[in-house]
């Protein structure tokens, strides 16, 4: 490794749903001996058997450097974290992973996106809280994890305050088809990361409701100015906005129903109720609690975020979908940069 970091050879990588299953195939790939750290011991015990994540990313034969547990002190004997649990459950990850004694050296990369509802705090902040002596980092960007399973061309953003370390990383895990692109906007690679799936639930009603591909269009682009200007307010580097954990997340999660936020607000704009929706799923659409997070993040902050309050309202509030289409139709006229 360059400037004397750590060469990082065997990582962690906590929670086996379809992402985390992803990343640990493609470490793998790179060359890297995985330890995947799985909730259900179905799922722990199929991987190491039969080298299949059934559960939540199938046909996908998995790396034989693959190991999974249910037991996390495993983690002990990693150079590297991964944390890639649901964001809402990701704090009490951390705690427990505080107590089972790991060298506070080892670097942890929070791969969830999202906002903790009940402390509006990113993970990073709750990472810090929880973890102090260890290093935090983000990885983030448009990735759908069936692809990056496949060894599909994947291109992220890697987030660490110690430059240096944010290099280390990304030349541990890079490979030809997965290529991590440093940078030390921690802050603003989660923001990219948490707006985007509220957008692609706004930009799933629009299409459940037959509004056409220039609706799309216009709440993309007017999903990225939403997202811009929390961004700024909260101190996010602009360029990290507009690039691939930004405007790059954004439009591949508002433009394929791959995605699962985006498959939700299909299904809403075509008249299904939310909770026969999440009812019949098995992996968690994190924009359902960011919507309530950064509608409040928004108003706790002056910022203006229409879109996120018409989800939130849809979502959270009761609201009927075509009422609200209607209410954001009917705003005021004003310049585009405002």
């Amino acid at each position: 490794m360059t400037d004397g970091m750590t060469d990082y050879q065997h990582f962690g990588v906590i929670g086996a749903g379809a992402w985390g299953t992803a990343l640990a195939q493609a470490l793998a790939v790179a060359g890297r001996r995985v330890t995947l750290w799985a909730r259900e011991d179905e799922v722990a015990l199929a991987v190491n058997e039969s080298r299949e994540n059934a559960t939540y990313l199938p046909s996908v034969k998995l790396h034989e450097a693959i190991t999974a547990t249910t037991d996390l002190t495993a983690m002990k004997a990693c150079d590297a974290w991964l944390l890639v649990t649901p964001v809402q459950h990701s704090r009490a990850i951390c705690a427990k992973l505080a107590e089972i004694g790991a060298a506070p050296s080892i670097p942890v990369l929070l791969c969830c996106k999202g906002i903790e509802t009940a402390s509006l705090s990113f993970p990073s902040d709750f990472a810090r809280e929880t973890l102090p002596s260890h290093p935090v980092g983000v990885l983030s960007g448009p990735s759908f994890a069936i692809e990056v399973a496949r060894g599909q061309p994947t291109a992220l953003t890697l987030a660490c305050a110690d430059e240096a370390l944010a290099m280390a990383l990304c030349q541990s895990i890079s490979s030809p088809a997965f290529r991590p692109y440093a940078s030390t906007d921690v802050l603003g690679a989660q923001i990219g990361g948490a707006i985007k799936n509220v957008m692609a639930v706004a930009t799933g009603i629009a299409a459940g409701c037959g509004m056409g591909e220039n609706a799309s269009a216009a709440l993309i682009t007017r999903g990225l100015a939403e997202m811009m200007r929390l961004g700024l307010a909260l101190g996010a580097q602009r360029e990290t906005l507009m690039g691939l954990s930004g405007l790059g997340d954004l439009v591949l999660t508002c433009s394929s129903t791959q995605s699962r936020n985006m498959s939700l607000g299909v299904a809403l704009g075509q008249g299904r109720k939310l909770a026969d929706i999440l009812g019949e799923r098995k992996s968690v659409a994190e924009g359902v609690p960011t919507t309530a997070a950064a509608a409040r993040l928004a108003a706790q902050k002056g910022v203006d975020m229409p879109i996120v309050g018409a989800v939130d309202a849809i979502l959270n509030q009761g609201a009927n979908v075509r009422d609200v289409i209607a209410a954001l139709l009917g705003r005021p006229l004003k310049a585009e940069g405002e």
